[in-house]
């Protein structure tokens, strides 16, 4: 197939009405991840790597019948850029799983949620130019968020660690986006997914046998919530979003994934019974009017561009 390069997007441009709309859909997927992975009983690290190999058994023939020529074609950039895309979601969900297990669930949502920050220095690290009204957007969206999902950090060494390790998270995936950005000006969506993910489901089954976790062995209905993370948060979640980073900056696509937390605290709400915190309406109107700020706080900036050596 025919390989069309495209520009960059600007650090604060609003997404094409057609990417808003599978941003859209994205968000809803991916906000039925945490009450998933609640409700399955089996490792987190284990449920992460079957759902990126679930999603690579499917792409992989693809694939090969469709793609092999483009794949061929990729130069060893690419190929590296797609690698080390894979890599940094193997350590977003690696590390974003563990924290749950070692702080609070409200805490490590909102530290990970930091992401569009991290998206954002990036950035201005590669010569982007950020007005400080966007900055002062970020940093509202990110309190909104603590506020929301009831955040109580706390100062025991474990808790630490598992803040920590959410920090990571929101790193990791910022930097996941900004490389799978600069492959999708040039590859499709579909082989840079496939590579992204089998790499992905790759270092997280190592992690899982370092780890000791166990693969198999899962209830039938825990299974049936693994095929929905990878139908939902997967395919219509990630993938999709792969898809908009042709044209969409990840920036911006950063930012508007904060509003995943209200998203799980809804379904958590009503398929797990946990009743939102008596700030979670506060802390929404906090998050929307951050995210306002940086909408209004447009420029002409470039987004960041990896370095070809």
């Amino acid at each position: 197939m025919k390989r069309v390069a495209t520009t960059a997007p600007a650090v604060l441009d609003l997404p094409p009405p057609t990417d808003l709309a599978l941003i859209t859909v994205g968000l809803v997927a991916v906000s039925t991840s945490g009450p998933l992975i609640a409700a399955a009983a089996a490792p987190a690290v284990a449920v992460a790597f079957w759902r990126n190999g679930f999603a690579t058994a499917v792409l992989a023939p693809l694939v090969l019948l469709r793609h092999r020529a483009e794949v061929r074609s990729l130069t060893r950039r690419e190929w590296r850029l797609a690698i080390v895309a894979g890599a940094l979601l193997a350590a977003h969900f690696a590390a974003w799983t563990v924290s749950l297990r070692l702080t609070s669930v409200a805490s490590a949502t909102a530290l990970v949620s930091t992401q569009p920050i991290w998206a954002a220095l990036l950035a201005r690290r590669s010569g982007g130019d950020l007005p400080a009204r966007a900055w002062l957007g970020m940093a509202v969206a990110v309190v909104g968020v603590t506020v929301l999902s009831g955040a109580d950090l706390s100062t025991s060494a474990r808790a630490l660690g598992g803040d920590a390790l959410a920090v990571a998270g929101g790193a990791a995936a910022a930097g996941y986006m900004v490389a799978g950005s600069e492959v999708r000006r040039h590859v499709s969506t579909v082989s840079y997914t496939a590579i992204c993910y089998a790499t992905t489901a790759a270092l997280l089954l190592g992690a899982c046998v370092v780890g000791r976790q166990s693969l198999t062995g899962y209830s039938t209905g825990t299974w049936w919530r693994i095929v929905a993370l990878t139908v939902g948060a997967q395919f219509l979640g990630h993938s999709l979003f792969n898809r908009v980073l042709r044209t969409t900056s990840p920036t911006v696509l950063a930012l508007s994934l904060l509003l995943e937390v209200p998203g799980a605290a809804l379904l958590a709400a009503v398929f797990l019974g946990q009743t939102p915190s008596s700030l979670a309406i506060p802390g929404l109107v906090v998050l929307l009017a951050g995210i306002g700020v940086v909408v209004t706080a447009r420029s002409r900036a470039v987004e960041p561009s990896l370095p070809a050596e």
